[in-house]
């Protein structure tokens, strides 16, 4: 059972949405079954009315009873459920299915009593990524497993009794049912869950797309006795294989040669990756394409991509029964393969084959649990649905102009907008320079540098006071054998930074550069330190310090490295400097910013030196 559960979660692709429906009432044994069956009956009604219009990426909302007395229970996490509704749809490219099934979800539970929905996906309890800002201070993945749910259209969250505690699925519902106004999330939740679901039902009319479309005959006519077709053709031809290609260029169901005129509606994600979908067709086929610059191009090159995604449909429902010319079976096993599943055994041999038939017999048996695709449908419409081409031929006369794609294309100003609105407004400004500054003067632990955070309620305490504090701290600990000069560090690493220059260090008559002066800098530095070392050890250092500074300076005096600095005329300096007609001091804040974002465009956006420097200290650098 471990390796079948094994199974099943590698089996499972990452676009999937899961949906639990149970019911509150008490019901015994012998009634579970009748009252489970009830319960697909309404909510199957419901959803057929709210999904007539919306056209699914890849799956559709489906649920099977589960865990009745006439089947065998299903464990989950070693928990067995009691009786309820379960489905998994696969969204494929649209996350926007996702959301419509908690749509569907939040209506169910408002007009079914007693109904409560769990959904889930591969993040887990992904309701709660949508209202993180507004979370209880002990929400955490493993925490809010099995806490969150969907009850008379609101979201419920059953808290923890103690810290860290665990909760079983029956625990929660039975909290839910014994108290739900305990558990009913925050207003601030629901609104954020609200505000992502705002505009449906309505809301399914805005993500269609109508165009027009020159394809075969037959195409047309599948697309008039089922619209919903559209998604599993636009799937087939954007994810096509080399075999599927090799379909593509016999054309044997749909030949061009009875192509016409039609309208086609698809959602707006479909008619985006078919249009953006690049494909030369094969002129010995049949396809002859106009000109790119002609108006009919697009309706050409949408209807040729259409025609393929339905030979390859047609081609896929009449493979051989036999499982090894499954494309799902073939990606099944290579997803094993590829997660270690036959560990090291040789293909072929006993154990080899012994797994491998333990994954057969698994992917037959929960087939049930992934929708299979429309190709069988497709075929059987094509033998009893009749082609009226002479009809199809007297409509496009009277086809409607096809919808504005410009939403396909999005300005900058609307980006900001877009964000805005889904984010929230871009937080102010920071000034860098005064930030790295205040990271600077902040306290430093063991465990790096907390951020500073402004209080109105307790007096600041002076830096020094706090350094003093803490220095004593650490001199009382004798079991600390650590020692580190804070306020030291501090004002090395300001020097550094602000690279200050002592008024008493310049000698205008020397002949060195003024590079010369981190000499007495160092010296100065070295002065004020207490260690035991003998003078003559001082000395000697000293000069190679010195050396070592005289051959730096002799290098840079060859080069144009100055010029490379901003400059900054000198306030109030003017007689002190004016025996140096050349003279101007460097800006360093300036040349500080305009080096960090120089390595902020240089990132394109991705993580890099200037945001994982500036980030821990709360500086966010973005575009404007």
């Amino acid at each position: 059972m471990a390796c079948q559960r094994d199974v099943l979660e590698i089996v499972r692709e990452d676009d999937f949405v899961e949906y639990f429906l149970f019911s509150l009432d008490n019901f015994d044994e012998e009634s579970a079954t009748q009252t489970v069956l009830n319960l697909k009956s309404q909510v199957t009604d419901l959803t057929k009315k709210g999904s007539e219009n919306y056209i699914w990426q890849k799956d559709e909302f489906v649920i099977i009873p589960r865990n009745t007395s006439t089947m065998p229970p299903i464990v989950d996490n070693e928990e067995t459920l009691p009786p309820h509704l379960y489905g998994v749809t696969h969204y494929g490219e649209n996350i926007e299915d996702e959301w419509f099934i908690v749509h569907l979800l939040v209506e169910l539970t408002k007009n079914i009593s007693g109904l409560i929905a769990r959904v889930i996906d591969v993040d887990g309890e992904f309701l709660l990524i949508e209202g993180a800002d507004h979370l209880p201070s002990w929400a955490s993945p493993e925490i809010c497993d099995k806490r969150v749910y969907i009850y008379r259209g609101e979201i419920h969250i059953v808290p923890p009794r103690r810290e860290r505690e665990q909760i079983s699925l029956i625990q929660a519902l039975a909290t839910i049912r014994a108290n739900p106004d305990k558990t009913r999330a925050s207003q601030e939740i629901q609104d954020s869950i609200k505000s992502r679901l705002r505009g449906y039902p309505e809301k399914v009319f805005e993500l269609l797309h109508q165009t027009t479309a020159y394809v075969p005959s037959r195409v047309a006519a599948l697309l008039r006795a089922r619209p919903s077709l559209i998604a599993p053709a636009v799937t087939a031809f954007c994810h096509r294989d080399p075999i599927d290609t090799r379909a593509m260029r016999a054309m044997r169901n749909f030949p061009p040669e009875t192509r016409v005129m039609t309208t086609v509606k698809m959602t707006r994600c479909q008619y985006a990756m078919l249009s953006q979908a690049k494909y030369t067709p094969d002129r010995r086929t049949g396809w002859q394409l106009p000109s790119p610059t002609s108006p009919l191009y697009l309706p050409h090159t949408i209807g040729v991509k259409l025609a393929c995604g339905f030979e390859i449909l047609v081609t896929q429902a009449k493979s051989p029964e036999s499982i090894e010319a499954d494309k799902g079976w073939l990606r099944y096993k290579q997803s094993l393969t590829e997660k270690g599943y036959f560990k090291e055994f040789l293909e072929g041999s006993q154990d080899y084959n012994r797994l491998e038939n333990e994954a057969k017999e698994y992917y037959r048996t929960h087939s049930c649990y992934s929708q299979p695709p429309l190709a069988t449908t497709v075929v059987d419409l094509l033998e009893t649905i009749e082609v009226d081409e002479e009809g199809l031929k007297k409509a496009e006369s009277s086809l409607p102009p096809p919808d504005d794609d410009s939403w396909m294309t999005i300005s900058g100003d609307d980006l900001e907008r877009m964000m805005k609105e889904r984010y929230g407004a871009r937080p102010q400004t920071t000034d860098i320079t005064s930030s790295l500054t205040a990271f600077l003067n902040n306290i430093s632990g063991l465990d790096g540098v907390q951020h500073p955070k402004p209080s109105t309620h307790a007096p600041e305490v002076p830096l020094r006071q706090k350094r003093n504090k803490k220095t004593e701290e650490t001199r009382d600990d004798e079991n600390n054998r650590i020692s580190f000069d804070q306020e030291a560090f501090t004002c090395a690493l300001n020097n550094i930074l602000d690279f200050s220059v002592p008024e008493d260090s310049w000698d205008l008559d020397s002949d060195e550069s003024g590079m010369s002066s981190y000499e007495d800098e160092a010296e100065m530095d070295l002065s004020r330190k207490k260690n035991t070392k003998s003078n003559s050890a001082q000395l000697e250092s000293d000069s190679e310090l010195k050396q070592y500074m005289d051959q730096m300076d002799r290098e840079l005096q060859g080069t144009t490295l100055g010029q490379s600095f901003i400059k900054k005329k000198p306030k109030g300096m003017e007689d002190s400097f004016s025996d140096i007609e050349s003279f101007e001091p460097v800006d360093i804040d300036m040349n500080a910013v305009r080096n960090m974002l120089a390595s902020y465009e240089a990132q394109v956006g991705g993580p890099g030196p200037a945001t994982n420097i500036l980030g821990p200290m709360g500086v966010s650098l973005q575009r404007h």
